[in-house]
């Protein structure tokens, strides 16, 4: 797929500036339920567009290991024998396009030239089979989760949502993205911006 690009320089804040490398939490009366109290890692965001990958929302019954036989990564005999680094992958549900591909955020002690894309503090994506046969083989990244699909907006769309309520924004670190209790990372997403989520207005039922 083709990242949109932001290539007139980052500039953080309200107000049409591009987000990428930010999470978006999605308000509790969020309309579109396949993003209901959805935390997504903004990975592009440019006049061309945005995508971002769903980082709260784990993939019913996939596992990484599983996931890593069925694409021919490892035989399945060969599972036991996983690195324990692969074994705290996560599999996400990464958004509603392309989800037959998997995508994976990883941290950046990990890079492929012409495949790896910085994002932000630390933070990175690639989205080639080489990622996995490297995690498979211990020598992938330190953090990583695989996300299938992704979340996409067309020019204009994502900063009219925010306008319209629809998205806070918060900065991102590496518990939200990559933290072991991901139940808990839309209410820790809303706490960064001092707001609590039980506080919030659930009106539209999604509480």
């Amino acid at each position: 797929m083709k990242f949109p690009r932001n290539t007139s320089g980052k500039s953080r804040g309200s107000g049409g500036s591009y987000l990428d490398g930010q999470m978006l939490i999605a308000m509790p009366a969020m309309l579109d339920e396949r993003f209901a109290r959805s935390l997504i890692y903004v990975c592009a965001h440019s006049a061309e567009g945005a995508m971002g990958i769903v980082v709260n929302h784990p993939a019913p019954n996939i596992n990484f290991s599983d996931l890593l036989v069925k694409l021919d990564v490892v035989p399945a005999a060969d599972v036991i024998r996983l690195p324990s680094r692969a074994g705290v992958v996560k599999v996400m549900r990464g958004g509603p396009v392309e989800t037959e591909r998997g995508f994976v955020l990883h941290s950046a002690d990990f890079f492929i030239e012409d495949s790896t894309l910085p994002i932000d503090d630390g933070i990175c994506l690639t989205a080639t089979i080489d990622i996995l046969k490297a995690i498979a083989r211990g020598d992938g990244p330190a953090s990583a989760l695989l996300a299938l699909g992704y979340a996409g907006w067309a020019p204009g769309q994502l900063e009219s949502e925010i306008q319209g309520n629809g998205w806070l924004h918060c900065s991102a670190d590496s518990d939200l993205v990559f933290g072991a209790d991901i139940g808990g990372k839309y209410g820790r997403a809303l706490k960064k911006i001092g707001i609590d989520l039980g506080m919030l207005s659930s009106e539209a039922g999604h509480a």
